[in-house]
């Protein structure tokens, strides 16, 4: 039983960089390179960060595929992805705090006028501004799962009055937990920061359109780093023209890389980052080589995928 490792996308860990580390974690496992796969017909597990469209068509023996990350909206939904096949994710715990880290970071850049202050350096200007007081600002995070969860923990020991909103109810101390469709609403239009950290499904592409932006606070700051398809861009890019919400900063995008002529570029409410909100892996990577293991030996699999619900 091998597994062969294809990331699909430049701009993060190598294949080779990725197999060398994996070998260290499970001396003895068969994994492998795309870059020397040997014969594919040995492959019972693919593991990927993006998967590339005719792999899947030459690996006839296929069991598993293991996502180097969270989002499985890609796979699941791939025309070439055999019913038999199982899909497993990770819940990696370092890049869980980057994310949350991100959103913090783009919360303070704005409570702290990082950019007022810049501006007023190019002019050589000392303009002082006053910083808002966290318990006086409101962060919502859409989403409360594992990075949702962190995310609206993070905010709230910082002081920051929190809100959070997930499909089904979720409780955490110290955030006042939403749920529904009919509580989103009049969520938005409290929230001087929202957070979007939702995976995507069926439920929640597209989430963020026309009306859930019109129902936000004047001003306020939306972050993405969820899912690119959460976002209608065009709507988006519409209402920052009105001034709700008042500025934008995405991780993520509806295609990445973002073309080079896609006017979110160049929108001035847009902060665009090139998807690197959640970067390492750290432990997690144990569970590739573990679930390898447990498929050969027949027992259930980590963080497995109901390839129905799409998570």
């Amino acid at each position: 039983m091998a597994m062969l490792i294809s990331i699909g996308h430049d701009g993060w860990y190598t294949e080779e960089q990725l197999a060398t580390e994996l070998h260290a974690m499970a001396p003895g496992a068969d994994i492998r390179p795309a870059s020397n796969p040997g014969n594919l017909e040995d492959i019972s597990v693919l593991a990927v960060s993006a998967l590339k469209g005719d792999l899947l068509a030459r690996l006839p023996n296929l069991k598993l595929v293991q996502k180097l990350g969270a989002g499985v909206e890609t796979i699941v939904a791939h025309p070439s992805l055999a019913p038999h096949v199982r899909v497993t994710r990770l819940r990696p715990l370092e890049p869980a705090h980057e994310i949350a880290e991100y959103c913090l970071a783009y919360v303070l850049r704005s409570q702290r006028n990082m950019a007022a202050h810049e501006a007023s350096q190019n002019h050589s200007a000392w303009q002082p501004r006053a910083p808002r007081r966290p318990q006086e600002t409101t962060v919502g995070v859409l989403g409360l799962g594992h990075i949702g969860g962190m995310t609206a923990r993070l905010m709230r020991d910082l002081r920051f009055r929190v809100l959070g909103w997930s499909r089904s109810p979720k409780q955490i101390e110290g955030v006042d937990c939403r749920h529904g469709a009919a509580q989103l609403r009049q969520m938005l239009g409290a929230c001087d920061y929202l957070c979007s950290i939702l995976p995507s499904t069926p439920a929640t592409r597209g989430l963020i359109n026309a009306d859930t932006l019109a129902a936000m606070k004047p001003g306020a700051t939306l972050i993405n780093a969820g899912r690119g398809d959460l976002v209608d861009e065009p709507a988006l890019l519409a209402a920052l023209d009105t001034g709700t919400p008042g500025h934008a900063v995405l991780d993520v995008v509806s295609k990445e890389p973002l073309p080079a002529d896609n006017p979110l570029w160049t929108h001035p409410q847009v902060t665009i980052t090139p998807h690197v909100s959640g970067w390492h892996l750290g432990d997690a990577l144990k569970d590739v080589t573990e679930n390898l293991r447990r498929l050969e030996a027949g027992e259930d699999l980590l963080h497995e995928v109901d390839r129905q619900r799409g998570y």
